[in-house]
């Protein structure tokens, strides 16, 4: 991927677009920020990170799983073919919808529901972006990753955990990479922590 370019466009993208709660005041700050129903939009060094990290090409088919505000989603859909978003509260996923529509973005597909399913009528996914906490990597995930893809995702007890680099190999094996330690929201579902 052109990082230049991202970097480029990041540093242009007006993150307080993407708040609509009390929280929009603080939008310049590295740091996480709640956007509601217990959810937060990411710091931006993070965001601009973990898709330097995930490296689509403008030729990738991505999933991402928690669409949020929509920040991330405009950084994915900038520099890939297509990204199909899953959330799970509808209120975000239509408030992003409108704010990425009237961006001009006419790449992005949305689906309301669980994310820990993935989306399996459009995989195989060239990249998947997950930003919401899980126990263990979704096997739905794995299996809707192609051969040759990557995916990024958060993997930990609720404290703190794992940014994992997982790669797909041609043979369908899969690598992992610890890339630093986060937080994020929980992932709800079968993979979200034990009680």
């Amino acid at each position: 991927m052109d990082v230049k370019a991202l970097v480029e466009f990041y540093n242009h993208l007006d993150r307080s677009y993407f708040i609509d709660t009390d929280m929009k005041a603080f939008a310049d700050l590295d740091k996480p920020l709640s956007i509601g129903y217990e959810q937060t939009i990411s710091q931006p060094s993070l965001v601009l990170e973990m898709t330097r990290l995930l490296a689509p090409e403008m030729d990738s088919r991505v999933l991402e799983i928690g669409t949020g505000s929509g920040y991330q989603t405009a950084l994915l859909a900038r520099f890939s073919k297509s990204v199909y978003t899953v959330e799970r509260i509808s209120a975000l996923s239509e408030t992003a919808q409108k704010r990425l529509n009237d961006m001009g973005y006419t790449n992005i597909f949305y689906k309301i529901g669980d994310g820990s399913d993935g989306w399996a009528e459009h995989a195989p996914y060239d990249r998947v972006m997950v930003t919401a906490a899980a126990g263990r990597i979704p096997d739905e995930l794995m299996e809707q990753l192609a051969m040759g893809g990557r995916m990024i995702i958060p993997i930990g007890p609720p404290e703190l955990q794992e940014l994992k680099l997982v790669f797909k190999d041609e043979k369908g094996m899969l690598h992992e990479q610890t890339i630093e330690l986060v937080r994020f929201v929980e992932m709800k579902g079968k993979y979200g922590w034990p009680e």
